[in-house]
This record gives structure tokens, C-alpha cells and sequence, in this order.
């Protein structure tokens, strides 16, 4: 008897297998439009990037876009955050990729993945590893053998990582951008978007859609787009919608009308005004996108920090600042804003809503004033932060050859200057192994002790009661009297400071990072001119951010939505 009840388990478990319909997402050309599990599928998707949130807050924000009324979040992986170092990869904590995936699908939430390798994304090197410059003669973006080695290696490890999360094999990803933006680079090299087509197909399988994305005009198209991967391009609001989407069908005639990338804001560089587009210009119209049926992705849902040094550029050279807040729906802690209602309720007019509460905004607590104390200029601890020593050339390394360095030589007057001694310096390791302990160490005599006008470090402590429920709680820190510098707590780069220069006077502080059991360790390196000669030697931590203030500005503001200005620079 229990020989036969084994087939008939196994007959019955067939059987159910049989009923469940195949998970499947593809574009059906008849239709124009996508199709997920053989039904008609229209998309509004919502940009987070999980390397500018923390990862204690990536539920919090997942469940805020869900409630939105987002179908779906678009990512960016950043080769440089997962191998800073040559083979040398990290998926842990902040870059837990897979668990973001996974928190995605839990939140109901399908995924849109740019995996790069170049992503651009206003990060530090367009997400391309800085190591990759070790090879003099490589050429980025290209066919060159060397730069498709290491995309080949660094896609052979990530690609097989996002292979169970594609949507037929039960994960949330429906999609995944092949390069970014490559119609705005120079190269124009078909046979790399040819070598990276085979790649990803054979890494991923041929089932999932594999797409690109440009700016909306046949220049751009032009060198971005490639047979095999589905054209889609971006732009932003107050434009002419249906110019932008005949633009996308001088590539793809017949499809569903994709728009990767429209702009809720806009991007912020230091010594400019902080970009805002008002929140009824986006709202009017993402409501004509959707009424023609068409594929949305909103860039930035949510914008998020540039922590650490991760900010990137725009050429000619204008950086970004440390907020990534992009006036986004959600504010760059997290808060819901007028536009985050005024878009949802645009949205609702074309979908149901999801039932139940929105997340509210998290509270902000102002902590006070912190004094600071001075340890010591960046000569006087050289010893402590190279403990290598110096690297001694005849003229100057670059940045990539000594992890730090100029990038050509110097002279004086119409001489070349020689015979270099060069310091790698490791801050970060420095500050992690609590530079307070350097208080009392011998140091190099070298200038005036009594300057604060030279690179110099400080050190104070922020002491917050514990037992209190919810603490700690988000916070900002400005910087009055400061100039331009860098600054950690508990070991955490939060990012650059540049007041002097602005329009960013506050840099958002995540409670993660904040401990009540023991007073928390504040690091400061002050790149130019502290206040401690002349005013009170402190920082603040405040409740309300500053990152639109009126300070030193250019005359020549850079235009909204236009971020490939190098083009003209050239």
C-alpha cells in the first residue's frame, strides 16, 4: 500500500504545479505594451537608490513608495560601492543588495535594476571603480580588451547574484538596463553595447527583458540604442510629451512608450541654488504620460545622501553636494511632502490605491551644541595617518598610482618641480581606530601650532540620555564658522561640509548611526579655515534641515534637466 501512495503524492504535487500559472513579464509588440503573467501590464515605478539609504531605513521608505501607489522601484548598482579594491567584493550591511531585493518583493514592490556597469547617477566615477585607471591606456565605456576584462569579471559576479530575484524565477526584478545614457558619450562603440548584450544574456538567460535608456532625441538614440535591447529614454516635466515619446519610436516602432526617467526634481552642485520643480509642473504632467497608456519611472522617488565621498560630478567640473535630496516626493530623510500627495493623487486617478496608512515622517530632535576640541593639523599626525611612510618620485603621482596624488606636474615660476615625498594617508582608518587616542602622542613640529587655517583635525563627544522610547532620533548637523571639511561619527563618513560655499549647510544624521548607551565620537577634519581662533569651537545638531541657502553663487546657474553639459564643454 505505501509503494502506491508515493506516485499518487507525487502525481497530486504535478498537478498542483500545473495549476499554478507560470510567473512571466515581456513586451508583446501587437499590444504596445508590456505583458506579466500573459495579461497587460502598465508599470509606475519610483527611483531609491539603496547605496544613499541607510539599510535600517529601506523598509521604511520601500513601504512609502508602495503606498504611493508605485508598481515598482528602479535601482542603480554601483560597481565602486560592491569592489572598491580589485577582488575585493562587499554585499554586507548598507550593500545588501540581495536582502534590498528581497525587501522589495515582501513590500509587494516589483523591480526595475540598471546594473551598469557605468550608471552615472550624479555618483563618484559613474559607479566605475577608480582601480580601473591603474591601467594607463585603458578607454571607459568601451571595447577596449582591458576595460571589457574587468566589466566581463565584475558582471560575472554580480549578474549570477540577481539571476534567482528575475521575476520568472519568483524574485521582484521584471527588468534590467543594459550601460546608461551611452547616446550622451562620446565613444559611440557598438561593439561594446554588442559584448555587453552577450554578457548579461549569458549570465541572465533570455527571458528577461534587457533595456536602455537615453535622452528623448535621435542624437541620443543614435549610439544608445542597439538591437536586442529595448529602447527607452527619459525627460522631464513641462516638455512636450508627445515629441519625447515619437523620439523613442524612431527606435522601437512598436512597444510599450517607456519614460526611465522622469525628473521630480533635479540634481544640486555646490556653490548653485538647490533645484526645486514645482510639485503641480510634475504632477500635470506625469498625468499625461499616464493618459497615453505609457511606462513611467519617477527619478528621484526618493534621493537620499551621498554619505562618505561617494558624491560624484558634472563636467565641465561642477560636484555635487552630500544631500542627494533631489526635491524628491520623499524628502532626503524620508519625509512626505506636498509633491509626494499631489503625484499620489495623481496616480489614484489611474489605479487603485493601496488600503492602509501611510509611514508618517520620522521625527527630527535638535541635540544642541557639541565643542569641539582640536587634535592636530594632518602634518603634525602624519606618522599616525600613513604609517607606510612616504612614496618618494621624482615628479608627482596621481590619485590612482598612490590612492591620492595630483594629477600633473608642478611648477614654479617656469620651473618643474622635483624630487616629491608623498604621504597615502588612511583617514578613514585613522578615524575608525578613534583619533582622540592621538591627543597625547608626540607630534611632527611643523608651522605655527596656534594656526587654524591649515588641514587640521578636532574631536568631541554628543552625549544622548538613554531609556527614553525611540531614541535616539534623526537629526541634522550645520557647521557655523566652519569652512569646508569632513566629518564622521562613530567611525561613520557622513559625508562632506562646505558651508563656505553652500547652498547645503546641514548634513541629515540617521538615529542608526547614534548611540544613548555611550556618548557618541565626533570626528572632524577641517580642510581650510576652523572658527576656533576667533568664535565658539562647536558644531550643532539641529531638527530642521538647511540645504537651500543663500550664500556664494555662481551668476551662471546651471539649467534644469540638463546634465550632459560636457558635450558643450567639449
Amino acid at each position: 500500500m505505501l509503494r502506491l501512495l508515493f506516485p499518487l503524492a507525487a502525481l497530486s504535487a504535478l498537478l498542483r504545479a500545473a495549476s499554478i500559472p507560470q510567473r512571466s513579464f515581456g513586451i508583446d509588440y501587437d499590444c504596445g505594451c508590456f505583458v506579466k503573467d500573459g495579461e497587460p501590464f502598465r508599470y509606475i515605478s519610483g527611483s531609491i537608490h539603496y547605496s544613499r539609504v541607510p539599510r535600517y531605513y529601506w523598509k521604511d521608505r520601500l513601504l512609502k513608495m508602495k503606498m504611493a501607489g508605485l508598481d515598482a522601484i528602479q535601482t542603480y548598482v554601483p560597481w565602486n560601492y560592491h569592489e572598491p579594491q580589485l577582488g575585493m567584493y562587499d554585499f554586507s550591511g548598507d550593500k545588501d543588495l540581495e536582502y534590498f531585493l528581497q525587501l522589495a518583493n515582501d513590500t509587494g514592490l516589483l523591480v526595475i535594476l540598471r546594473a551598469g556597469p557605468y550608471i552615472c547617477a550624479e555618483w563618484d566615477m559613474g559607479g566605475l571603480p577608480a582601480w580601473l585607471l591603474e591601467k594607463k591606456s585603458i578607454v571607459l565605456r568601451s571595447s577596449d580588451s582591458d576595460y571589457l576584462a574587468a566589466v566581463e569579471k565584475w558582471m560575472g559576479v554580480l549578474l549570477p547574484k540577481m539571476r534567482p530575484h528575475l521575476y520568472h524565477n519568483g524574485g521582484p526584478i521584471i527588468m534590467v538596463q543594459v550601460e546608461n545614457e551611452y547616446g550622451s558619450y562620446f565613444a559611440c562603440d557598438y561593439d561594446y553595447l554588442r559584448s555587453l548584450l552577450k554578457l548579461f544574456r549569458q549570465h541572465l538567460g533570455d527571458e528577461v527583458v534587457l533595456f536602455t535608456t537615453d535622452g528623448a532625441s535621435q542624437f541620443h538614440l543614435r549610439c544608445g540604442a542597439l538591437q536586442g535591447l529595448y529602447a527607452t529614454v527619459d525627460f522631464a516635466p513641462g516638455g512636450n510629451v508627445t515629441a519625447a515619446f515619437l523620439a523613442q519610436r524612431s527606435s522601437e516602432p512598436t512597444g510599450p512608450l517607456v519614460n526611465s526617467e522622469f525628473y521630480t526634481g533635479w540634481l544640486d552642485h555646490w556653490g548653485h541654488r538647490h533645484s526645486v520643480v514645482p510639485a503641480q509642473t510634475v504632477a500635470k504632467t506625469l498625468d499625461e504620460i499616464l493618459a497615453r497608456g505609457a511606462n513611467v519611472n519617477l527619478y528621484m522617488f526618493i534621493g537620499g545622501t551621498n554619505f562618505a565621498y561617494w558624491n560624484g560630478a558634472n563636467m565641465p567640473y561642477m560636484p555635487q553636494p552630500t544631500s542627494y535630496d533631489y526635491d524628491a516626493p520623499l524628502s532626503e530623510a524620508g519625509d512626505l511632502t506636498e509633491k509626494y500627495f499631489a503625484l499620489r493623487e495623481v496616480i489614484g486617478m489611474y489605479k487603485q490605491l493601496p488600503e492602509g496608512l501611510i509611514p508618517p515622517t520620522t521625527p527630527k530632535f535638535a541635540y544642541g551644541k557639541v565643542r569641539l576640541q582640536k587634535v592636530g593639523t594632518v602634518v603634525e599626525v602624519l606618522d599616525t595617518l600613513s604609517h607606510e611612510g612616504p612614496v618618494k618620485s621624482t615628479y608627482p603621482l596621481t590619485f590612482v598610482q598612490l590612492k591620492q596624488g595630483l594629477v600633473s606636474n608642478l611648477t614654479l615660476d617656469e620651473d618643474i618641480l622635483v624630487e616629491w615625498e608623498m604621504y597615502p594617508l588612511d583617514i578613514d582608518g585613522a578615524v575608525n581606530r578613534d583619533i582622540n587616542g592621538y591627543l597625547d602622542l608626540p607630534k611632527r613640529s611643523v608651522g605655527n601650532p596656534l594656526s587654524y587655517e591649515a588641514p587640521t583635525f578636532y574631536t568631541g563627544r554628543l552625549s544622548i540620555p538613554g531609556g527614553i522610547p525611540d531614541w535616539p532620533q534623526d537629526t541634522y548637523v550645520k557647521f557655523p564658522g566652519w569652512t569646508k571639511g569632513q566629518i564622521w561619527i562613530n567611525g561613520f563618513n557622513l559625508g562632506r561640509y562646505w558651508p563656505a560655499r553652500g547652498p547645503q549647510l546641514t548634513l541629515f544624521v540617521p538615529r542608526n548611526i547614534l548611540l544613548s548607551s555611550v556618548p557618541n565620537n565626533i570626528t572632524v577634519l577641517e580642510l581650510e579655515r576652523s572658527p576656533c581662533r576667533t568664535q565658539a569651537c562647536e558644531i550643532e545638531f539641529v531638527d530642521k534641515p538647511n540645504i537651500n541657502a543663500t550664500t556664494q553663487y555662481e551668476n551662471d546657474a546651471p539649467q534644469l534637466f540638463v546634465r550632459d553639459t560636457w558635450l558643450n564643454h567639449l
